[in-house]
């Protein structure tokens, strides 16, 4: 089968959010094919989903890993999680600190009988593991946050808040799975749960996978991700089951993304929000969704 792979670097109102549309444009790109070609090498769904999204994390422009947001304390808190759908097995971790790529985690956790750690469980797991402390700081989001603490935290989220990470891929062996990483809303009160670590915001089996991307809340109220590859699984075309679903939403005024592949390579996004930060490989070429 043709490996199939689609990324995202979150959604939201303004092409420029993250820089130059061009610069973030090229580096979707860039990573796009630099984990396009672990599958084209042989490399399994679940391995290039951890791959795209250390990459991701490690770019400081999106709200995951290295440039997260603070919360309204100044802390930084992450969440990732990883669905292997041949196994349809989901791992993550919430509101981990101070590592710099919580997909390792939740990848370590793929075989754990404890799939899904909160802060300290997570923290401890990174030290078991010799994963060494490392500050995903940088100075724009610091910045951010002494601008917002001026106003009391006055807005609901940080700017590049719908800056979620993700990835959905299709290997040769027709295995399927996604996975997804944040930093959180940015200035949320502490202890806030975004949904990228339930399977309202990532989830994969058999027929299809999901990664999404936005308003956590609103992801978390559709059980977006589930929704669509359920409708998918009972029979509904990838391409159906993501129109119905944001149709849906679009009812109640939701502020979302979402990026999938099915079993057949059929690559699909969607979005309720002007803009979605999103790169993909077909097989034949790279594309993206900011044309």
């Amino acid at each position: 089968m043709t490996p199939k792979l689609i990324i995202h670097g979150g959604a939201g109102d303004d092409p420029h959010s993250k820089g130059s549309k061009a610069e973030t444009k090229a580096i979707l790109h860039q990573i796009v094919s630099a984990a396009y070609s672990k599958l084209l090498a042989g490399a399994s769904a679940l391995e290039t989903v951890i791959y795209a999204c250390q990459l991701l994390e490690d770019e400081p422009r999106f709200n995951a890993g290295t440039g997260s947001v603070l919360q309204s304390d100044g802390q930084i808190r992450m969440s990732a999680s990883l669905m292997d759908g041949q196994r349809q097995s989901f791992s993550g971790v919430i509101n981990v600190s101070r590592v710099k790529n919580p997909i390792h985690l939740a990848q370590f956790l793929q075989n754990s009988p404890d799939r899904v750690l909160s802060d300290y469980g997570a923290l401890e797991l990174a030290r078991e593991l010799n994963i060494p402390p490392y500050n995903p700081l940088t100075d724009q989001r610091l910045q951010e946050w002494v601008e917002e603490r001026k106003t009391n935290f006055q807005r609901k989220m940080a700017e590049v808040t719908r800056g979620t990470i993700g990835a959905v891929a299709l290997d040769q062996a027709g295995r399927l799975c996604a996975g997804t990483s944040t930093g959180g809303r940015g200035f949320e009160r502490i202890g806030r749960v975004s949904d990228s670590a339930t399977p309202a915001g990532n989830y994969a089996n058999a027929f299809a996978a999901v990664s999404c991307t936005g308003v956590g809340e609103d992801i978390l109220d559709e059980g977006l991700a589930v929704r669509i590859v359920t409708r998918v699984t009972d029979g509904m075309s990838l391409a159906d089951a993501l129109a119905k679903s944001f149709q849906e939403a679009r009812s109640r005024h939701r502020d979302f993304a979402a990026i999938a592949i099915d079993q057949k390579g059929t690559i699909g996004w969607e979005k309720t929000c002007p803009v979605l930060f999103a790169a993909y490989h077909d097989g034949e070429q790279v594309g993206d969704t900011l044309s």
